[in-house]
Parts: structure tokens; C-alpha cells; sequence
């Protein structure tokens, strides 16, 4: 299983036509254009974390599901030689976007949190639109720098340094300067329980 390329595009249409919706009513429903979910099922565009956090919680399943995580067991080790690397493309012709990453929960059953090894590339165009969804983040930096913007806030995070905020927080992380940054990050992405 070793890089194995995750076909997210193909995931969210059949999840899509399983649940008998359009692209129109899944655009409505998740507040993402049609134009985005035609491009994430064609794979002429590729979804950040948060809109993939988005569609999970329309489709009603998690966010390894869309990644077709088995979560068959109790526990789960991820070997450095088994991460399965989530494929992004930029664009049509396959030009690299700005982040890969690497799901590291892909066998665990019944999860509450979503970790992920993530790559943030130098972007050529760095304008980035922001991510809300449900849930609260945690990142960590491991290597390089990473620019992290909340709502109005703007910071640079360096090697050791973490920031833990509200999804729902209009949020961009992205790589800062002209070398790749590694972060690891965990998204606890349920909705909250109903109290009755």
C-alpha cells in the first residue's frame, strides 16, 4: 500500500449519486459552489482538508470514509513505508497543487479525530480561500514555515511550534517562504452530540 493514490474525486461522486443528490443539491447543502464539486469529481480540482470535512458531514460519513480508510480495527499503526499519500492536483493536466498528505488513522475504527501528515509546497499564485467547517484543528510544525491566518489574525509558526483553533474559524495554512514546510495535523471534525 506503500504512496498509495487516493482517488478522493471518485469517492465523492459515487458517495453523491449512492445518496441521490446533484451536484446543484450537494452544492446547496454543503454551501460549496457547483463549480468546486464538479471540479473535486473530476479531478481538475483539489479539496482542502476543510471542504472534504464538509462534504463528509453532508454525506453523513467520516473523512476517512471519503479517503476509503477501511476503519476495520481497534488501534492502527501506520508504517513509514504504508501511509497512503492523498493525490492533489492543481489542475487538469496534473501540476502539483500547494499540500499532499498522508492519513495516519486510516485502519481505526469508529474515530473521533482525522491525523494527517501534511506537505505545504511554495505556491507560484499564494491566494488562498478560506476553510470553515465543524470541528476543532490542532497543528504542529515539524519542518519549515507555515503562515497561518485566522479570521483577522496572521502568523508565522516555525519548527516546534503548534496552534489549536475552532474549524468553524475562517482559517488558510499555508507554506511561508521558498521551502516546503511538514506539519502534523489533527482534525477532530463530529458534530457535536444532542443533548435531549
Amino acid at each position: 500500500m506503500s504512496n498509495q493514490n487516493m482517488n478522493i474525486g471518485e469517492r465523492v461522486k459515487g458517495l453523491r449519486l449512492k445518496n441521490g443528490i446533484s451536484i446543484e443539491e450537494l452544492a446547496q447543502k454543503s454551501g460549496l459552489s457547483e463549480s468546486i464539486i464538479s471540479g473535486i469529481e473530476a479531478q481538475t480540482l483539489s479539496p482542502p482538508l476543510g471542504n472534504i470535512v464538509i462534504l463528509a458531514n453532508v454525506f453523513q460519513v467520516t473523512v476517512g470514509e471519503i479517503f476509503g480508510d477501511s476503519a476495520d480495527s481497534p488501534f492502527c499503526i501506520v508504517r513509514k513505508d504504508d501511509q497512503k499519500t492523498v493525490s492533489r492536483f492543481g489542475s487538469a493536466n496534473g501540476k502539483s497543487s500547494s499540500y499532499s498528505y498522508k492519513s495516519l488513522g486510516h485502519q481505526k475504527a469508529n474515530r473521533q479525530m482525522e491525523p494527517f501528515l501534511v506537505t505545504l509546497n511554495p505556491a507560484t499564485n499564494p491566494s488562498y480561500e478560506p476553510n470553515q467547517h465543524v470541528g476543532e484543528e490542532i497543528i504542529y510544525v515539524l519542518e519549515g514555515q507555515v503562515e497561518v491566518r485566522l479570521a483577522d489574525h496572521t502568523d508565522i509558526l516555525n519548527p516546534g511550534d503548534s496552534i489549536y483553533y475552532d474549524s468553524n474559524l475562517p482559517h488558510v495554512v499555508s507554506c511561508h517562504g521558498g521551502s516546503a514546510a511538514t506539519i502534523l495535523a489533527v482534525i477532530y471534525a463530529k458534530k457535536e452530540l444532542e443533548i435531549f
